[in-house]
């Protein structure tokens, strides 16, 4: 599979995000034919453009008719998507960012979703917008899908609803849990329909990753600032050689008043959370007194979570934290098998080439109460097992 990273340092929109995907390469020709299976009273123009000097692909959807496009409801949006002859995962990945239009909608009208109608996100050009990149995504063999913190822009937008300051409300409740912030540009750079398609695709949210790509699209915005390129670019690469959980946090607290049994149900618990590792250090706190000190390493993503389990779950009341990077080798589980029981060996690579193997310790457990052999014979026996199974591939592909 591959995966997709969204740098959205000048906002994103849906035409952006159409853009940038068909700069990827997938056929123009095709595409239009296959929005034309929708039957919608569009034309779809493209052209290469320039923003600040550098070039990007616009993308125009234009509705033929003159009078407006009538609201619509979200049934009416999920009728149109189901008769669609586009794939399952087509759908259900449109369905997904009008769920999330039409959720945001509701909220802030204060309305029922069945009830609530949309105005310019749910013209024909936005449904273009959301299937014709629901498609694109499907086409280029994408997975999962990261993007950059999204930069808002700033000051008013002309709406249905008249004069809004940006964010407008629906864009501010759809990216309630991403980051935001606002920069260079006193316009609206994120629209409901862009707002919408990365937060229901995106997987995390993250500063730019450690990735190894192969092409780069870039989708090109219908203004031309002179300090900020409004372009929208996606990375295209290998989905392993996207590694978004390089920088991490690391996570602290010094105890002196929590058991240790406290503090061991804790770190269980954190890492069943999510932490990436969880340590104790025996330290000297104030007045001489022993404590630990507990340290967490920790995903952007979770960070949160495993803040408010530590102030919940131990007696600290207080953490610091701060970014930390970090390097990481290629790993993979093999089994072999020891008096026919499986035990998985933890192999470690760089560069593809194998630089640490390691048998499961709980299978090696498991495999010595069962067989009576051991513990530390079980690991012996399951190295040489792993041994003989990686000599015998190597000569197989050698032959």
């Amino acid at each position: 599979m591959k995966c997709l990273y969204f740098d959205a340092s000048a906002g994103a929109s849906g035409d952006m995000i159409l853009g940038a995907l068909l700069d990827l390469g997938v056929s123009r020709t095709q595409f239009i034919r296959k929005m034309a299976d929708l039957r919608l009273p569009v034309d779809i123009r493209m052209a290469t453009v320039k923003r600040a000097g550098l070039r990007g692909l616009k993308v125009d959807v234009r509705v033929r008719r003159k009078e407006e496009s009538r609201p619509r409801r979200f049934r009416d949006v999920e009728a149109l998507i189901r008769k669609s002859p586009f794939s399952n995962t087509v759908k259900a990945n449109s369905l997904a960012v009008f769920g999330v239009l039409f959720e945001a909608e509701a909220r802030v009208h204060g309305e029922k979703f069945e009830e609530v109608h949309l105005h310019e996100a749910g013209a024909d050009d936005a449904l273009i917008d959301v299937i014709g990149s629901s498609y694109l995504a499907e086409a280029l063999g994408v997975g999962d899908v990261y993007c950059s913190p999204l930069n808002v822009g700033s000051g008013w937008v002309k709406t249905s609803h008249g004069v809004l300051s940006v964010p407008p409300p629906a864009v501010a409740e759809i990216l309630k849990r991403a980051p935001v912030y606002s920069a260079w540009a006193k316009e609206e750079l994120v629209t409901p329909t862009g707002a919408a398609i990365l937060s229901a695709w995106t997987k995390a949210f993250v500063p730019f990753p450690e990735i190894r790509y192969s092409r780069i699209g870039c989708g090109a915005g219908s203004r031309n600032f002179q300090k900020l390129p409004n372009i929208l670019r996606v990375f295209y690469g290998e989905e392993k050689a996207f590694r978004p959980e390089k920088r991490v946090f690391q996570v602290e607290a010094n105890l002196d008043d929590s058991s240790p049994q406290v503090v061991a149900h804790f770190v269980e618990k954190a890492l069943q959370l999510g932490a990436l590792d969880v340590t104790l250090t025996p330290i000297t706190m104030k007045k001489g007194r022993l404590g630990t000190q507990l340290t967490l390493l920790v995903d952007a993503a979770k960070m949160d979570a495993l803040i408010e389990a530590l102030f919940r779950e131990t007696t600290s009341i207080g953490v610091r934290y701060f970014p930390v990077e970090r390097r990481v080798l290629e790993r993979e589980v093999r089994k072999v098998r020891v008096g026919g029981e499986a035990v998985g060996i933890k192999i470690a690579a760089l560069g593809g080439e194998e630089v640490n193997a390691q048998p499961e310790f709980s299978d090696c457990l498991r495999a010595a109460a069962r067989t009576g052999v051991p513990v530390k014979r079980v690991i012996q026996l399951a190295l040489v097992e792993h041994s003989k199974k990686s000599e015998k591939n190597r000569d197989s592909s050698e032959a």
